[in-house]
């Protein structure tokens, strides 16, 4: 099987331009960067649970995640300004692709009663975001070796300019939307 930056030139390219009559292979859209999101929400009770989802996502995406810290002080939520509430990780050229490939082909299958990602998630804008509830779809992560089951946000940012062209460019790449 080509690998995913592969067949995007050798086969996502030409059917882009033949389906929306690009003149140029410039103005075919590509995938700019995937951006992985995950909150920690139980971190005020729980100091090491930073340090967890840290080192899940950094074994996911193969790259060190940034911390987030909250920009305002939210009383509700018992949640001070600068705490640590987060990590994300942006990935960029051929780390991008080779998470898209595994997401796509290993880790996507592996969701229980899985019937393809919502094809209602893109923002207009031709960015596609997708939630997925627990770590453990990934094959770096072992069962034995996790506190606690956590979500995280995935988006594909691509330059297409509408939600068509990116929907058409995932669907070539291999993402497995739903039928309905």
């Amino acid at each position: 099987m080509l690998a995913l930056k592969e067949r995007y030139k050798k086969e996502v390219v030409p059917a882009l331009m033949a389906k929306f009559k690009y003149t140029s292979p410039m103005q075919v859209p590509k995938l700019e960067k995937i951006v992985l999101n995950m909150g920690v929400g139980d971190v005020k009770e729980n100091p090491k649970a930073m340090e967890a989802a840290v080192n899940d996502m950094a074994l996911i995406s193969g790259q060190r995640p940034i911390v987030i810290k909250a920009k305002k002080s939210v009383a509700a939520f018992k949640l001070r300004e600068g705490m640590n509430i987060g990590c994300k990780v942006t990935l960029r050229s051929s780390r991008m692709y080779d998470f898209a490939d595994k997401l796509i082909n290993i880790s996507l299958p592996r969701v229980r009663d899985f019937r393809g990602v919502s094809v209602n998630s893109f923002d207009g804008r031709g960015n596609y975001s997708m939630g997925i509830k627990e770590q453990l779809i990934f094959p770096e992560i072992e069962y034995d070796k996790i506190d606690k089951i956590r979500g995280m946000d995935i988006t594909f940012v691509t330059t297409a300019q509408t939600d068509e062209e990116a929907r058409e460019l995932l669907k070539l790449m291999g993402m497995p939307f739903s039928k309905s």
